[in-house]
């Protein structure tokens, strides 16, 4: 069987889109290779609208990208954040530690 693939790329407008699906089964491979994605930006917006799936080790993976980033001194802006992501965040009371990248 093949596992379905997350794509990290850049959009025509400068944004950086993330798709595919977002879950435990490929969240694992595509984090070890962030140095080849992470963005270097200070300000990143990052269009989720392609995303078909997100589980809970998907809404970890994007609070790591959010707590690197921050790190790096850089901020994040999530744009078209699918309903089932704002439902995991709202389930695990995190909704208010992104609420301030959700545009």
């Amino acid at each position: 069987m093949i596992k379905p693939n997350i794509e990290w790329r850049v959009q025509e407008n400068g944004y950086y889109c993330l798709s595919g699906v977002l879950e435990r089964d490929t969240v694992p491979a595509f984090w070890q290779r962030k140095h080849e994605w992470m963005p270097q930006e200070p300000k990143v917006k990052l269009d989720l609208a392609a995303l078909t799936r997100v589980d809970s080790a998907g809404m970890v993976m994007l609070l790591h990208v959010y707590q690197q980033l921050r790190q790096n001194g850089a901020e994040l802006t999530l744009l078209n954040v699918p309903e089932q992501l704002k439902t995991l965040l709202r389930l695990s009371h995190i909704e208010t530690m992104l609420a301030a990248c959700v545009d």
